[in-house]
C-alpha cells in the first residue's frame, strides 16, 4: 500500500519513494528548467566536441548530429517526466505500471548501476580537473595529499546536497545556474582566439556509419544518460500541469547549454589536435590549459561546482532507485550509501586506474542498450495511458499493475540481447575479457566494416521496444485504466 507523507520544506527531505501528497505538489513546469540546466551547463560539455570528432566526421556533420542527439535525447527525458506529474513518485516506482511491482526490479538494477556510474564519473573528473589546474598554477598536481583532499571535498559536497534532498537541491541548482553560466560565457570569450577556422573547415566528411555512431554517443552521453531519473524532478508538479509544458521545460533546460557548449568544443577540438587528444585523458583539465593564469581559479571552482551539480542529481536519484528495489531504509541513508560507493570508485580511478575514458565509453554502451530498451517501453506506456496512476497499486503486487509484466520483461531482455550484438565495446582493445559484444555485426559488414562503431544496437533497443510495447500492451493498459 502506498504511503503519502508530507515531504515538507525542512532542511532534510524525508520523502522517499512514497507518493508526494497534493499539498506538497506546488512546483510549476518552468521550475524544471533549473535542475536540468545547472546539471548540463558544465564545461565538460565542450569535451564532447572532441569525442564526436573522434568518429572521423567533419565539423558540419558533427554539429548536425550533436544538435539532433542532444535535443532528441532530452525530449525523451521530457516524455518520461510526464509520468512524474501523473504519479508524483520517483521514476522507478512509476515504471512498475509497465513492468509490474516486482518485475520493475529488473530495469531498476540497471538504472541504479547507471546512476552510480554517472555520478562517480563526474566526481572523478572534478578531482582530475583540480589536479590539472593546480599544476598550471605552479603547484604539484600529482601530489597524493592534494588528490585525497580534492576527493574528500568533492564527495562531501555531493553527498551532503543529496542527503538534504529535493528542496535544497532545487535552490542550489537555481544559484549554480547563474554562476556556472557566467563563468562558462567568460571561458568562451577567452578561448575564442584559440579557434583556427581554416583547420575546422578542412576536416573531411565521414561515412553514414560514422555519423550514426557519433549520434548514438551524443544521445547516450546526454539525455539517455539522465532518462532513468527524469520523473524524479517532476513528481512535485501539480497533477493539473500541462504535459506539453513539462516536456518543453525539460527539453529546453537540458539541451540549451549542451548545444552551445558542444559546438564550441567542436571548434576547439578541430583547431588543435594536441588539445583534442589531451581531452581523452582529462576532459575538463585539458580545456583549462588554453586559459590565462588569472582565470584558472574561478574556472576550477565553477567547473567543479558544475560537475558536483550533475553528480548531485545522480546520487539523489540512485538513492531513490535503491529504495525502489526493496531496501527499507530512510532516503537520506540510501543517498549516503551511494555516496560511499561513489567515493570508493573515485579513489580507485584517481589513484590506481591508468585510463578512465575507455571504461566510461564501455559503460555508456553496455548499460545504454538495456536502458534504451527500458525507455522505449516506458515511453510507449506513458503515451498509451490517459489517466493518472493508481497510487495504491504502485505499491501492491496484487493491484492492477500486478507483480510481473512478462511482456515488458521479455521485450527488454530480447531487445537488449539483440542490441548488444550490434554494438562494439570501445574498451575491448585494453580488456579482451570484456570483448563479448558485437556478435551480430557480421550481418552488417563485420567488426571491421563501416557500421561497426555506429552502435545501432542502442537505436534498435529503443525503437523496437517502443513499437512492441505500444501495440502489444495497448489492450492491457486499457483494461488497467478501466479497473
Amino acid at each position: 500500500m502506498s504511503e503519502k507523507i508530507a515531504a515538507g520544506p525542512g532542511l532534510i527531505e524525508r520523502a522517499g519513494i512514497e507518493v508526494i501528497p497534493e499539498s506538497e505538489r506546488t512546483a510549476k513546469p518552468r521550475d524544471l528548467f533549473w535542475p536540468w540546466f545547472a546539471a548540463n551547463v558544465s564545461v565538460f560539455g565542450m569535451s564532447y566536441g572532441s569525442f564526436v570528432l573522434g568518429f572521423g566526421i567533419s565539423f558540419w556533420q558533427a554539429t548536425i548530429v550533436s544538435v539532433i542527439g542532444i535535443v532528441v535525447s532530452f525530449l525523451l527525458c521530457g516524455l518520461i517526466a510526464i509520468a512524474g506529474k501523473r504519479g508524483s513518485a520517483p521514476t522507478m516506482v512509476l515504471s512498475r505500471a509497465a513492468f509490474g511491482v516486482q518485475g520493475q526490479k529488473v530495469p531498476g538494477i540497471i538504472s541504479w548501476l547507471t546512476s552510480i556510474g554517472w555520478e562517480t564519473f563526474l566526481a572523478i573528473m572534478a578531482v582530475l580537473a583540480t589536479a590539472t589546474v593546480i599544476t598550471q598554477l605552479g603547484g604539484d598536481g600529482e601530489s597524493i595529499a592534494l588528490r585525497i583532499i580534492a576527493t574528500v571535498i568533492v564527495a562531501a559536497l555531493i553527498v551532503a546536497a543529496s542527503v538534504l534532498g529535493y528542496h535544497t537541491i532545487m535552490k542550489m541548482q537555481s544559484v549554480l545556474t547563474w554562476i556556472t553560466g557566467a563563468v562558462t560565457v567568460l571561458y568562451v570569450i577567452l578561448a575564442f582566439s584559440s579557434i583556427d577556422f581554416g583547420a575546422v573547415l578542412a576536416r573531411p566528411d565521414g561515412s553514414l556509419g560514422q555519423l550514426i555512431g557519433a549520434l548514438v554517443m551524443v544521445m547516450t552521453g546526454f539525455g539517455l544518460g539522465w532518462i532513468n531519473i527524469a520523473a524524479d524532478w517532476s513528481r512535485y508538479q501539480k497533477r493539473t500541469a500541462s504535459d506539453g509544458a513539462i516536456v518543453f521545460w525539460n527539453t529546453v533546460g537540458g539541451s540549451v547549454a549542451p548545444v552551445i557548449l558542444v559546438i564550441f568544443g567542436l571548434l576547439l577540438g578541430a583547431s588543435n589536435e594536441e588539445l583534442l587528444n589531451a581531452i581523452a585523458a582529462d576532459p575538463v583539465g585539458a580545456l583549462a590549459t588554453i586559459l590565462p593564469i588569472w582565470v584558472l581559479v574561478p574556472f576550477l571552482l565553477t567547473a567543479v561546482l558544475a560537475l558536483v551539480s550533475g553528480a548531485v542529481l545522480g546520487i539523489y536519484s540512485s538513492g531513490l532507485t535503491l529504495l525502489s528495489l526493496g531496501i527499507r531504509i530512510p532516503r537520506p541513508s540510501a543517498a549516503a550509501i551511494d555516496g560511499v560507493i561513489l567515493t570508493i570508485g573515485t579513489i580507485y580511478v584517481v589513484f590506481f586506474a591508468t585510463d578512465f575514458l575507455g571504461p566510461f565509453q564501455s559503460f555508456l554502451i553496455t548499460l545504454g542498450v538495456p536502458l534504451a530498451s527500458w525507455a522505449g517501453i516506458l515511453i510507449a506506456d506513458i503515451l498509451r495511458r490517459k489517466k493518472d496512476y493508481d497510487d495504491e497499486a504502485l505499491f501492491d503486487s496484487k493491484g492492477r499493475y500486478g507483480a510481473w509484466d512478462w511482456t515488458s520483461i521479455i521485450t527488454m531482455v530480447v531487445t537488449s540481447v539483440i542490441g548488444w550484438g550490434l554494438v562494439v565495446n570501445n574498451f575491448a582493445a585494453d580488456a579482451p575479457w570484456n570483448n563479448w559484444q558485437g556478435y551480430l555485426l557480421f550481418l552488417i559488414g563485420g567488426r571491421d566494416g563501416d557500421w561497426a562503431y555506429a552502435n545501432l544496437g542502442v537505436f534498435f533497443a529503443l525503437v523496437l521496444s517502443f513499437l512492441v510495447t505500444y501495440f502489444a500492451r495497448a489492450g492491457k493498459i486499457r483494461r488497467q485504466e478501466q479497473a
